[in-house]
């Protein structure tokens, strides 16, 4: 998909502004363009501007101008999310044909929205009003992050086995130590270890730097002459039997794997992640320092793992009660 060639110009040039100065990833502005998308066809249905009879996929918005976006107003906002809730036809995670949009992800477009019009009105001043200022965001309840307690994690780590048994021990601790995204993990490079920190490349290509403990260094330093027996490419840390850095999915496979070793079901990479955050709130590490430590852009993301206090970045992985599992001979 490329908004570039397809989108009509006042969404391209917001689009252009969260890819060119905000630096949002692809896949973020892709997003962006994907909710504005459905709101201006469904608009053009409910104003009776396209065939209502028209699958919305078909609904054409090329001739959307400024004049058609600022007549937007706050009822045909409230009819939208209505829509959302109640028709909009989409697959859930296991293919099936569903209606009707849950609270998050309604509240995922309205804040698309929401931005839209800000970059309109404030950022740019093409409008003089913003018709989604008051609109009240779908309540959702905050679901609690699922997470290993520190028994099972060590559980985990005490069962890796097989061929790839070195890699994938690294792998699962940093994971564990550090709360890497998957996508952050799959993109290290040799060079982005730095005595005892990793480079990370996160969301929107920012970078941070995390600091790594004993069990993240030992981990790494044996996996790393190991590496050569795998005739990898030349920057990437991880790599596959193919040779080749190793991907997403085979992360997610081999995480999967280990997890049934140990008989632990219904956990993922992911969750990993959110073992990492929860371990270190239960040692008392201050909420800043995990937001920075799991690269999140904002704190009340990081809030769900309330039941804070403590110092910095370096304590909060020296706070990780699994920074003493080394791998079992």
């Amino acid at each position: 998909m490329d908004y570039r060639t397809s989108a009509p110009k006042p969404i391209k040039d917001f689009l252009q502004y969260h890819e060119d100065i905000q630096e949002h990833s692809i896949k973020t502005v892709d997003e962006y363009y994907l909710d504005l998308r459905l709101f201006f066809r469904w608009l053009k249905q409910h104003r009776g501007d396209a065939d209502a009879a028209l699958d919305i996929k078909e609904v054409d918005i090329s001739d959307l101008d400024l004049n058609y976006i600022a007549a937007v107003t706050k009822t045909e906002v409230y009819d939208y999310l209505s829509y959302l809730r109640r028709d909009k036809v989409h697959n859930d995670s296991a293919k099936t044909i569903k209606k009707g949009l849950n609270e998050r992800s309604r509240s995922r477009k309205l804040a698309t929205l929401m931005s839209f019009f800000k970059y309109l009105t404030v950022k740019t001043e093409q409008l003089d009003k913003n018709p989604l200022l008051g609109i009240e965001t779908p309540r959702h309840k905050e679901q609690v992050p699922k997470y290993l307690t520190l028994k099972q994690s060590v559980d985990l780590l005490h069962n890796v086995e097989g061929r790839h048994k070195i890699r994938d021990y690294a792998i699962l601790t940093i994971f564990l130590n550090c709360g890497l995204r998957i996508s952050e993990l799959c993109g290290l490079n040799l060079t982005d270890i730095e005595a005892d920190r990793l480079r990370i490349r996160g969301k929107g290509n920012k970078e941070r730097i995390v600091p790594i403990n004993d069990a993240v260094a030992e981990a790494i330093n044996r996996y790393i002459p190991e590496r050569a027996n795998y005739g990898a490419e030349q920057s990437a840390l991880f790599v596959s039997q193919k040779r080749s850095r190793i991907s997403k999915e085979a992360v997610h496979l081999l995480v999967k794997k280990h997890l049934g070793d140990a008989t632990l079901h219904g956990y993922s990479a992911h969750k990993l992640r959110h073992t990492c955050a929860t371990l270190m709130v239960g040692n008392g590490v201050d909420i800043k320092a995990i937001q920075q430590l799991l690269g999140h852009e904002h704190l009340g993301t990081t809030e769900v793992y309330l039941h804070i206090s403590g110092p910095d970045m370096r304590l909060a992985v020296d706070a990780n009660p699994l920074k003493r599992e080394k791998l079992r001979n």
